[in-house]
């Protein structure tokens, strides 16, 4: 495994993430999901992702349980909030009472002391940025977490949360973790060069397109059995990808994968990763052998030249609009 600072900050993160969303503590029962936990620390994954609203806490209690057995300083766990957690009109957003109950919480589903990574799942319209950075400032001295960050939020939002942080003398943000893959790249317009500036590290979730850029999913075929496009509980994203003309380039992106001798996944994982400033790329595991698959991503290095063949395929992907 490989390591990367996280933006501008002194935590170093593993290129390869393992993340619990529509996995751990719903579609993958818990003795797989230690499993896959178990393997990617084996494998030199220290970075776990993870979120209070993933199956309303369920998924950080596994979490928390299968990295309990490891010295705690050898591992970066992250947790996220934001989204509801009950029907009141305080139990959602990033109010400073919604964050402070929020971070109690997942500190007792994760059975840790401190929260490395503290995240803004989503930006919040509602509640003045001021409240939500000033909370998470007061959680970063109380020790209860050691980093925050964002995730989803615009070039405008983050560079507004830098110049806020620097006008109160807070401890800045560090991060933001958004999709990013061959298909989602709007990051690239304004988010990225942003957070270069700021030195915001970027934590990116679905490289691998939900599993589209497995090579899995045929164009003109029936979703396979068992296969996470086929469960009605963990396809509503990926069911965006489903159109013959991303189907039929992601076949002729497996095909350049062969030539190269690699995989399609380890080919998608390599291309994401080609930014320095993305520090960590979060995949999902129903089955060990897909983070052994996964983590050789970090030894492939692209060519100029096969960066643009790349971007010469992906061209035939016309108007991508999919739900985030």
């Amino acid at each position: 495994m490989k390591y990367r600072r996280l933006g501008n900050s002194g935590l170093k993160v593993s290129e390869i993430g393992l993340g619990s969303w529509l996995t751990y503590g719903k579609a993958v029962n818990n003795l797989t999901a230690h499993d896959c936990i178990h393997k990617a620390y084996e494998l030199g994954i220290n970075f776990f992702d993870t979120a209070n609203a993933y199956e309303s806490g369920k998924a950080e209690e596994v979490l928390g349980e299968a990295l309990k057995e490891y010295p705690r300083s050898s591992y970066v766990v992250a947790t996220k909030l934001f989204f509801p957690m009950g029907s009141g009109p305080n139990e959602r957003g990033l109010s400073r009472k919604h964050i402070v109950e929020q971070c109690d919480a997942s500190l007792k589903r994760l059975g840790v002391d401190y929260i490395d990574l503290y995240q803004c799942h989503r930006y919040d319209p509602e509640v003045p940025m001021e409240e939500t950075l000033l909370a998470l400032d007061d959680l970063i001295r109380q020790g209860k977490i050691l980093y925050a960050g964002v995730s989803e939020w615009s070039a405008a939002q983050i560079e507004k949360a830098v110049g806020i942080g620097k006008e109160y003398r807070l401890r800045p943000i560090i991060s933001n973790q958004p999709i990013y893959n061959m298909f989602e790249r709007y990051i690239e317009d304004e988010v990225l060069p942003i957070s270069a500036e700021k030195g915001i590290g970027q934590i990116v979730f679905s490289p691998l397109a939900q599993g589209i850029l497995t090579g899995k999913y045929k164009p003109n075929t029936e979703k396979p059995a068992n296969s996470r496009a086929a469960n009605d509980a963990t396809n509503f994203i990926i069911n965006s990808y489903f159109r013959d003309d991303v189907l039929t380039v992601v076949q002729k992106l497996n095909g350049l994968a062969s030539e190269l001798g690699v995989t399609l996944s380890q080919l998608a994982l390599a291309w994401t990763l080609r930014h320095h400033i993305i520090s960590s790329a979060i995949i999902g595991a129903s089955k060990t052998e897909q983070i052994e698959e996964n983590v050789k991503a970090v030894d492939i290095k692209l060519e100029q030249d096969v960066l643009q063949t790349i971007d010469s395929i992906l061209e035939e992907v016309k108007d991508f609009t999919p739900l985030r």
